[in-house]
C-alpha cells in the first residue's frame, strides 16, 4: 500500500492542516529516522515530539494519514482534524518538542517517513548484529 502527502485544498501550500495525525515510534528508531530525514532534502521532517520518559517519538503527519498507515512497530493516531496543531507549546501533556514547529513548518510526508523508518530499522538490525 502506498501512502502519499494528503493535501487539503483549504490549507495554504507548505502548511499542514490544523489537527495533524501523529505517528509514534520507539525512540531509538525515531531518532535514527530523524537523522535520515534531516540528511535529505530541506523540509523533509516536520515537528517531532518526544515523551518525558524518552521512550517514544511522535512525528506530526497530515490529517488522514492514519487511515492508510501500516508500518510495523509504529502506530498512527488519527485525529479527525482535532489533533495536535502546530503551536509553540507541546500539544500532549508529558511531552516536549524534539523538533519544534518554529524550526520547521511542514508536517512530515507519510511516504518519506515510511522510507526513513524502514531504513532506520535496517540500520538498527545491522548495528545490533555486530555486537
Amino acid at each position: 500500500m502506498e501512502t502519499s502527502r494528503i493535501s487539503d485544498p483549504r490549507t495554504p501550500p507548505g502548511r499542514p492542516a490544523a489537527g495533524c495525525d501523529v505517528v509514534t515510534v520507539p525512540a531509538r528508531q525515531g531518532l535514527e529516522a530523524v537523522d535520515i530525514l534531516r540528511r535529505g532534502p530541506a523540509d523533509a521532517v516536520g515537528p517531532v515530539l518526544h515523551d518525558d520518559g524518552g521512550d517514544t517519538l511522535g512525528f506530526l503527519v497530515p490529517p488522514g494519514t492514519a487511515a492508510a498507515w501500516d508500518v510495523p512497530g509504529s502506530t498512527c493516531t488519527g485525529t479527525d482534524g482535532r489533533g495536535p496543531a502546530l503551536a509553540p507549546e507541546p500539544p500532549v501533556e508529558g511531552s516536549d518538542w524534539l523538533l519544534p514547529p518554529g524550526e520547521t513548518d511542514l508536517a512530515t510526508d507519510p511516504a518519506v517517513l515510511r522510507e526513513a523508518l524502514g531504513e532506520a530499522a535496517r540500520i538498527i538490525r545491522a548495528a545490533d548484529s555486530c555486537r
